[in-house]
């Protein structure tokens, strides 16, 4: 079986990129298991926290969660046309080396998705991922694309996904990366 790993990059309880990552967790296929992780109790990055404190405890958390998965999938907002800064100060954070704990993110398969209450979803977002994901060396996925725009029609109040047209797409997205991760799987 394969194990991913989902990140929102969104702090928000109302979120609609968690929501989208809760919408995909049952989506992921009889093979393949999608967990997902927060970004809460990270701080912001600073180097003499680092140098004073070492890793902090929810860097660390994720980092063990990230290397329990064989794949992550980013589910990423768009903040002024970019990622946002939450994600990646996390990212940020994760890069740093931890004593103990290997690279999390050199030849890891990676997917970024996302949701917008815009017209053009992440488009914008997920571009910004590439030059961040290449410099931290992941085996980044480019057999699918998922911009979600538009999505407070898609996503009822209560945070679940109505949109049948987008709970196809997103199950075959999620499934097309597992499969890509079963075929990258590290022994």
């Amino acid at each position: 079986m394969v194990s991913l790993l989902g990140i929102s990059g969104s702090l928000r309880a109302s979120s609609f990129n968690t929501a989208l990552l809760r919408a995909a967790q049952p989506l992921a296929g009889d093979s393949a298991r999608l967990d997902a992780a927060t970004l809460h109790g990270i701080p912001l990055y600073d180097g003499d926290l680092e140098q004073r404190e070492g890793t902090p405890a929810a860097v660390r958390t994720l980092k063990e969660q990230i290397l329990a998965s064989d794949g992550l999938l980013l589910v990423s907002p768009e903040y002024n046309n970019g990622v946002p800064g939450v994600f990646k100060n996390a990212v940020d954070w994760l890069s740093r080396p931890t004593p103990g704990l290997p690279d999390v993110f050199r030849e890891r398969p990676v997917a970024v998705i996302g949701a917008s209450p815009g017209g053009f979803g992440t488009i914008l977002s997920q571009a910004h991922w590439l030059p961040v994901l290449r410099t931290l060396g992941t085996h980044t996925w480019q057999g699918g694309r998922l911009m979600v725009s538009r999505a407070s029609s898609v996503f009822g109040e209560d945070g679940t996904l109505q949109d049948d047209k987008v709970r196809q797409q997103l199950g075959e997205f999620v499934q097309g990366f597992a499969a890509f991760v079963a075929g990258t799987k590290r022994g």
